[in-house]
């Protein structure tokens, strides 16, 4: 057995609500409106780490044009 941490492979749409300064029901707007993407984990929604850097790299590029 490893002493290594357990790194976090996924977030919740409450984690990434809280990551962004979103609401939770913004996060799931993301989700289907397909701004941000999400996979199916049971009954619940869950992000990849890379997907909301994704998503935070697409909203920069979205403010750059819009300067």
């Amino acid at each position: 057995m490893s002493d290594e941490p357990i790194v976090k492979r996924w977030h919740t749409v409450a984690e990434v609500a809280e990551m962004l300064g979103y609401g939770q029901s913004k996060v799931r707007m993301l989700i289907i409106q397909g701004d941000l993407r999400s996979l199916k984990d049971g009954g619940s929604r869950r992000v990849l780490p890379e997907w909301v850097d994704e998503y935070v790299r697409l909203r920069a590029r979205q403010g750059d044009q819009a300067s």
